[in-house]
């Protein structure tokens, strides 16, 4: 947007927000505009002024995410331009991940660790200006003052929370720990169902800040933690037996182009390479099925269904493609019912796979509803209870049949639950396959034997802690396994 076009809209913003929340915004704006440049600043106008001297409001990008971090999505209606569509970008946001974890502190910390949390750091810090501090953003902004405090510095305020609260001490680990993980791409976009009424505009798409937390909780010990026996070994009885090389077969259904109605799935490319190294360092035989129609996609179930898994002791079949409830489309857009993919896989129709793991990831809308949040008590920035509405790409389609597999051993993942779509970055793959190969990953190279309803669960959390354009997504996955599966690097 233009800073001239756009001065009654901001105007309008700065009036709707008080000055904690002005302060606020500016300690989020602190890497971008320096507090030098901060002096002076007695409203909301004043950053903006700042801000549009960086360049940063020629969208509305980087307002959106400083917007949402403060809780204050009420006011992104006023940003609204006009109809037409943006074009897509693939910048990463500039808002940063260190202040939004220091502003997420700042939120949930009560009045009575506020003062603690200066008695601490009296010494440390000049008297004086320690006792002018009326938040906990103010003790930051000391505490960086003088080289205490910094996105790799973060030992000092970790020492000091676990005297104060042990939550708060866990999200600056969380954080410690994304440090170490690549960064998550900006873009995202939604696997949209059919582009037929023309006549209605489209929304413009925006680029949103998407953090990845952690959730794997870290183990602290003091030097003197004393030694503690190791558990004793699992049953293995407990866990699906895996001993074959190759470990199994890995199927992907990538339909990325389809005819007419139906958009492109972009970034659908990137969720396909990405399965295909991860699971072939995970022992697997991989193959892809590109842009199959719906009986081109039926024939290939049938046909491997036939086939000998007498030596191989699993089968994953993964599938991204747009779709509705219960079903996913082939690229001529008639619709694939789930069940008929994973009933032909039952132990009548595949006997060699009897009492073997069959995972089914499926990519795909499975509604045309946009998932919603509501706000904890007490209230954090990072989830809403006002969803804006906006126009993605979904992957959707007609509502009919449960999903659920009958049989024994079987799962299904799901990139969303029912009656709701799923988002995609347009560049880097969809928010769920990448989250789910971040998951099994991470378990692959783990000590510890996380089985794949573990990791799983993982997966559920991540994405659903995110917001993506001004919605949620909530994975669900589905089974009837009868043992544990724990998958390793070969």
């Amino acid at each position: 947007m233009e800073m001239v076009m756009d001065r009654v809209k901001l105007s309008r913003i700065d009036e709707e927000l008080d000055s904690s929340e002005v302060s606020a915004l500016c300690f989020l704006c602190c890497d971008v505009v320096t507090r030098k440049r901060q002096e002076g600043v007695r409203d909301a106008k004043d950053l903006f002024l700042r801000l549009d001297e960086k360049g940063l409001l020629e969208n509305s990008v980087f307002l959106s995410q400083l917007l949402h971090t403060i809780g204050r999505a009420d006011l992104l209606s006023l940003l609204e331009t006009d109809s037409r569509r943006a074009e897509e970008t693939d910048a990463s946001p500039l808002l940063s991940d260190y202040r939004v974890m220091l502003y997420e502190i700042y939120q949930n910390m009560t009045q009575m660790n506020f003062e603690k949390m200066k008695f601490l750091l009296d010494g440390k810090l000049d008297k004086v200006r320690l006792e002018a501090c009326k938040t906990a953003l103010d003790v930051f902004g000391e505490m960086e003052r003088k080289s205490l405090l910094s996105n790799q510095n973060l030992d000092l305020l970790h020492t000091i929370l676990q005297e104060l609260d042990q939550q708060l001490a866990t999200t600056v680990l969380q954080h410690k720990q994304r440090l170490t993980q690549p960064a998550a791409p900006p873009h995202v976009s939604m696997d949209h169902q059919r582009v037929i009424d023309t006549l209605q505009p489209t929304p413009p798409s925006m680029s949103i800040s998407e953090t990845e937390p952690s959730y794997e909780r870290e183990r602290v010990y003091s030097d003197a933690h004393r030694h503690i026996e190791p558990p004793s070994p699992p049953d293995q009885t407990d866990y699906y037996t895996l001993r074959h090389k190759p470990r199994g077969l890995c199927v992907v259904f990538n339909n990325e182009i389809f005819l007419t109605g139906l958009g492109k799935r972009a970034g659908s490319d990137k969720d396909e390479t990405t399965l295909r190294e991860l699971f072939s360092q995970l022992g697997f035989t991989v193959k892809v099925h590109s842009n199959l129609s719906a009986n081109e996609m039926r024939e290939e179930v049938n046909n491997l269904s036939k086939r000998d898994f007498s030596k191989e002791d699993l089968l994953v079949v993964c599938v991204l493609s747009h779709g509705l409830k219960g079903s996913v489309y082939g690229t001529d857009e008639e619709e694939v019912w789930i069940r008929e993919l994973t009933l032909p896989f039952r132990s009548g129709q595949a006997p060699t796979l009897a009492g073997k793991p069959k995972l089914f990831f499926i990519q795909a809308c499975q509604g045309n509803d946009y998932q919603r949040g509501s706000v904890p008590y007490p209230p954090r920035p990072s989830q809403e209870s006002l969803v804006q509405r906006s126009r993605l790409e979904e992957d959707a389609g007609y509502i009919q049949e449960e999903t659920v597999p009958w049989d024994a051993d079987f799962l299904l993942g799901m990139a969303t639950v029912e009656e709701y779509k799923s988002f995609r970055h347009t560049s880097n793959g969809s928010i769920y396959i990448q989250e789910l190969c971040k998951q099994l990953r991470r378990s692959a190279e783990s000590p510890e034997m996380d089985d794949i309803l573990s990791v799983l669960t993982r997966v559920n959390r991540e994405v659903s802690k995110g917001v993506y354009l001004n919605h949620k997504q909530m994975p669900e996955p589905k089974y009837t396994l009868t043992k544990k599966l724990v998958l390793k690097f070969v």
